[in-house]
């Protein structure tokens, strides 16, 4: 009887034991076990966001300087570009907002802009098949400080402040898409009101107000084109060409906007930038080198610098893991 009681309790044991041993085994087995992920059960990413800064510096300094020039140079330049594209279903939201600034100073001119932009653009569409959106457009554009014309090397004349001029443009329209990098905008009534804030400025008449008028309405046809190509693998082209003419006031004059950018990088931080952007509009009188307005004339403005760049963006793709055996 003894025996046998010994026997029943050694068999328990060695069930308990090998019971045991199998979760122990089994715990091991889950916690050494790859993770996967269905790739059906991602979410997809509605909001793109991102931007990018540039900072550009020049310094240059001369004494006794055989060849000529000015005993010291400063110039200083500034790019912040940012993007929030939406997408859900049919329908898209794609917003950008360029700022950028910038300095000159020298011994014998003082210190001249050289830059001064603010470009705000938001516009919303509903796919209605073949590439096409039915799309609302809004757009704001300004600068932010004073600007002038120089008559010879000191005299200065005010032609520009802060919200003089200003752009607000309303516009609906159709948006063809047949490619992400590539969008033009067609919109036969678009609503812009130029506003010239500065009273001065409002009392000559400036940007085609009514002189001591402080906003003009416009009523017209608008067309942008945007286009955006990575180049190579360290450099990327950006345009946008904006044109308008104004039904209700010498219609088939047409309002030109274009910008050009083309970013090079040369290091993760370094990066070289230029900027050439083209404006011409029948309402913007130039000012002669005596002080006194001239015709419209086409305006041109080219920018290049060498400085630190920073990129950033949301967009962080999670790779499936592969299936294990």
């Amino acid at each position: 009887m003894k025996n046998f009681v010994l026997l029943a309790v050694l068999t328990v044991g060695c069930i308990s034991f090998s019971n045991a041993q199998n979760k122990i085994q089994g715990l091991r087995d889950e916690s050494n076990r790859t993770i996967t992920k269905d790739p059906n059960d991602t979410i997809p990413q509605k909001w793109k966001v991102g931007g990018l800064y540039n900072l550009n510096f020049n310094q240059a300094a001369l004494s006794n300087w055989a060849a000529g020039g000015d005993k010291s140079s400063l110039s200083l330049s500034t790019l912040l570009s940012l993007y929030a594209f939406y997408k859900d279903g049919r329908r898209n939201w794609d917003n950008t907002l360029d700022l950028a600034y910038g300095l000159v100073q020298t011994t014998s001119l003082g210190t001249r802009k050289a830059d001064d932009r603010i470009d705000l653009v938001s516009k919303y569409g509903y796919d209605i098949g073949k590439n096409w959106y039915l799309s609302g457009l809004f757009n704001f554009r300004s600068q932010f400080a004073k600007g002038y014309a120089y008559e010879g090397d000191t005299a200065k004349k005010l032609t520009s402040n802060f919200l003089s001029p200003a752009y607000v443009l309303l516009s609906l329209g159709l948006d063809w898409k047949p490619k992400p990098n590539f969008s033009l905008f067609l919109s036969p009534a678009t609503a812009r009101w130029v506003i010239v804030s500065n009273d001065s400025l409002s009392s000559i008449g400036a940007f085609g107000v009514d002189s001591g008028k402080h906003v003009r309405f416009q009523l017209g046809a608008f067309a942008s084109i945007n286009y955006m190509a990575n180049i190579s693998k360290t450099a990327t082209f950006k345009t946008k060409l904006d044109l308008f003419t104004d039904y209700l006031h010498k219609a088939g004059n047409v309002a030109v906007y274009w910008n050009n950018i083309l970013a090079v990088k040369v290091t993760r931080l370094i990066s070289m930038n230029l900027s050439v952007n083209m404006i011409y509009d029948n309402d913007i009188k130039s000012v002669k080198s005596d002080g006194t307005q001239g015709g419209p004339k086409v305006q041109l403005q080219e920018v290049m610098g060498i400085g630190l760049s920073y990129a950033f963006n949301n967009r962080n793709p999670v790779k499936p893991a592969a299936p294990t055996q």
